[in-house]
């Protein structure tokens, strides 16, 4: 007896001391694709395929979407995920530590000024910890793989590697696409580059409804854990497809922007994409009504307007910029709006007060952070302004710096130093115009409530009528008789039922 409750215990403890390993080396995996994409060369290779090498540029897309099934399978104790990574990635992690060539040497060509100082300001990493971090991933990848052996065993089941093509879906690098066009040969006036109302701006609105309505009408019937697993796996894709920025803008730049400091998280957006994430990970309701209240509307106005065309540099419907863009504040938006949408968390007008001190002090940091980035780069020799022939576009975190609008704001209160760079009266003016947009967003969203709860009793009140066995209308001599049935049927019952009488003759017959 004493054997037996030994032999349980040290069980029970082996598995705890494996599902506490676990976490540990999905977590090292994890803070080390993070800092991994701060690199030039962590997303540089894919859109340079040639160069690079097929099996190595597969290999590297295969951890990022390894890192997902493997979060999933740590975290969010999804089987499927582990029965496919363990299986799956330890090939692929092979290839990668024996075909990295020039991997760790990527350096974007210094053919400007402006190129020279981009590099001085990106290439913060040496080589020597580029490659510890690489090799220490491998590492913890393939720790992660053999410990989910050792939880569930070697079984597998042929179902859960459906979930492979999803995560290598989840996780393809948006780059990837530029393998097969040069943009520098596409005129600008082409009618594949995106702009403003165009037929490419109107596909992107279609796909931010469309994506949210879809994952609206997959998620409703399915059981509060499903959803929350389903959205929590949602958050991990968004905050992976978001961090890729960080290499892309140092390596051929996004959008505008071309320096590490565009990776700064004080744009409202990208803000956002934090506090959506956590939100549906950690299930706090002041994450949920900021994430609805501040984040949802800034991720609906940028897609209704982009800004000045001098603004903006997407390239075209398939460029990296574009396809970002989309996926990440679809994904965005659906994570804002989708808690309240399936009854998780329900915006009330007092919560607004959080969001919107929130908001005041994040369009603070944002104009401070701004001035000074932009007052640092002028310092280095860069001409800093919003034209084409300029070197660098302005930070212009949270549109603290130029108006997205082609008008004119005057500058009523001028500063000096650093802060020069801002412009007090328009940045009040900004968060003024955005508070208006969270009230009004709010009204749409209530007015939508109510609608929809009068059109859904409106419909359950036809389907109860549809219901009603009507009343047959008769005449003449068949009118008198339903008459005589109504009143016979309506006349108090003295005698015994069919059935009783039946038992009734039976037991006669059994005392006889």
């Amino acid at each position: 007896m004493a054997m037996t409750m030994s032999k349980l215990k040290f069980n029970f403890d082996l598995k705890r001391v494996v599902a506490i390993s676990l976490k540990v080396c999905a977590a090292v995996a994890a803070v080390c694709a993070l800092l991994l994409t701060f690199t030039v060369g962590d997303y540089y290779i894919f859109n340079r395929i040639g160069e690079y090498g097929f099996f190595f540029c597969l290999s590297q897309w295969i951890k990022k979407a390894g890192l997902l099934l493997i979060i999933a399978a740590v975290f969010f104790n999804c089987r499927s995920c582990a029965d496919a990574v363990k299986y799956v990635l330890p090939l692929f992690l092979i290839l990668s530590s024996c075909l990295f060539g020039n991997f760790f040497d990527v350096v974007p060509a210094a053919d400007t000024n402006a190129q020279e100082i981009y590099n001085s300001i990106n290439l913060h990493f040496p080589k020597w910890l580029n490659i510890t971090l690489f090799s220490l991933q491998n590492i913890a990848y393939a720790a992660c793989c053999g410990l989910l052996i050792a939880r569930d065993g070697f079984k597998v089941s042929g179902k859960s590697f459906i979930c492979l093509p999803f995560a290598f879906l989840a996780a393809m690098p948006l780059n990837l696409f530029e393998n097969f066009f040069d943009i520098t040969r596409i005129p600008g006036n082409s009618f594949l580059r995106f702009r403003n109302f165009t037929l490419w701006h109107f596909f992107a609105l279609c796909i931010l409804a469309g994506s949210t309505i879809g994952l609206y009408y997959f998620l409703k019937n399915k059981t509060r854990e499903q959803q929350d697993k389903y959205l929590a796996f949602i958050a991990v894709t968004l905050l992976l497809q978001y961090h890729s920025k960080d290499s892309v803008v140092m390596g051929d730049g996004y959008n505008v922007y071309y320096t590490v400091f565009a990776c700064l998280p004080l744009f409202i957006c990208n803000i956002g994409v934090y506090v959506a994430s956590i939100s549906v990970i950690f299930k706090k309701r002041v994450l949920y009504a900021i994430a609805f209240f501040i984040h949802a509307v800034g991720a609906l106005t940028v897609f209704i307007y982009f800004g000045k065309d001098e603004m903006s540099n997407y390239g075209i419907f398939c460029s990296y910029s574009i396809l970002y863009f989309c996926l990440t504040h679809c994904l965005l938006f659906a994570l804002c709006v989708l808690p309240t949408a399936l009854g998780h968390y329900k915006f009330r007008i007092k919560d607004c007060i959080i969001p919107l001190i929130y908001y005041c002090v994040v369009i603070i940091l944002a104009a401070v952070a701004s001035a000074l980035v932009t007052d640092f780069l002028t310092g280095l020799g860069l001409k800093v302004g919003s034209a084409p022939t300029d070197d660098m576009t302005p930070p212009n975190y949270a549109f603290t710096q130029v108006c997205p609008l082609p008008i004119e704001i005057p500058n009523l209160i001028p500063l000096g130093g650093a802060f020069r760079h801002i412009n007090v009266f328009y940045v009040i003016l900004v968060y003024i115009a955005y508070v208006c947009l969270f009230f009004a967003f709010f009204g749409a969203y209530t007015a939508f409530l109510a609608l929809r709860k009068e059109v859904l009793a409106k419909l359950a009140e036809r389907k109860a009528g549809a219901t009603e066995v009507p009343v047959p209308i008769s005449f003449g001599a068949q009118a008198e008789t339903a008459a005589a049935d109504e009143t016979q049927s309506a006349q108090p019952v003295t005698g015994q039922p069919h059935e009783e009488k039946q038992e009734e003759a039976a037991t006669a017959d059994e005392t006889e």
